[in-house]
């Protein structure tokens, strides 16, 4: 149902994204103490983990954060920003989120799709990204949009797989 979604741009420090940021942010915490120490996330290291994360990356010239809405209401992120000092014209995709109810319905590939049309509008001709093992529905978008496994890029603690692709 495509014409349920819409995606626009959004100013990175708006409600609607710090909802949405507070919503991944918790998800991929607690998802990955879950599986590691068998607990959610402490509550004060949530918070500090939110507000660690300005965002600020994500506003131009430097960056674009996109919210997806389904029927009008917030359903997910994706952001964009530039890496600083890439000759080549590289973007990084961050902040990719669908609410969990929403998952399955296009709203990621939309997201993507739009993240890598506000990296174009930046200049950039790649997109890369590193996320974690235990995220297998990111890993199989990113694959399924043509986003090719490369060598690391970052020394992330929480990173284990990174990915690139060449914006035609």
């Amino acid at each position: 149902m495509r014409n349920a979604w819409t995606v626009t741009p959004e100013p990175y420090d708006s409600p609607v994204a710090a909802a949405l940021w507070r919503a991944y942010y918790t998800e991929v915490s607690d998802r990955w103490y879950l599986l590691h120490e068998g607990r959610r996330t402490d509550p004060a290291e949530l918070e500090r983990g939110i507000a660690a994360e300005s965002g600020v990356q994500l506003a131009p010239p430097t960056g674009q954060l996109l919210v997806a809405r389904y029927e009008g209401e917030p359903a997910g992120t994706a952001g964009v920003r530039l890496v600083a000092g890439d000759p080549v014209g590289t973007a990084e995709l961050t902040r990719v989120f669908v609410r969990e109810e929403l998952r399955g319905k296009g709203g990621a590939a939309l997201l993507v799709g739009a993240a890598e049309e506000a990296a174009r509008a930046l200049g950039v001709v790649r997109v890369r990204l590193d996320t974690r093992s235990d995220l297998t529905e990111a890993r199989a978008l990113y694959a399924r949009l043509g986003y090719a496994e490369t060598e690391p890029f970052n020394d992330d603690i929480y990173a284990e797989h990174w990915f690139v692709k060449k914006l035609p």
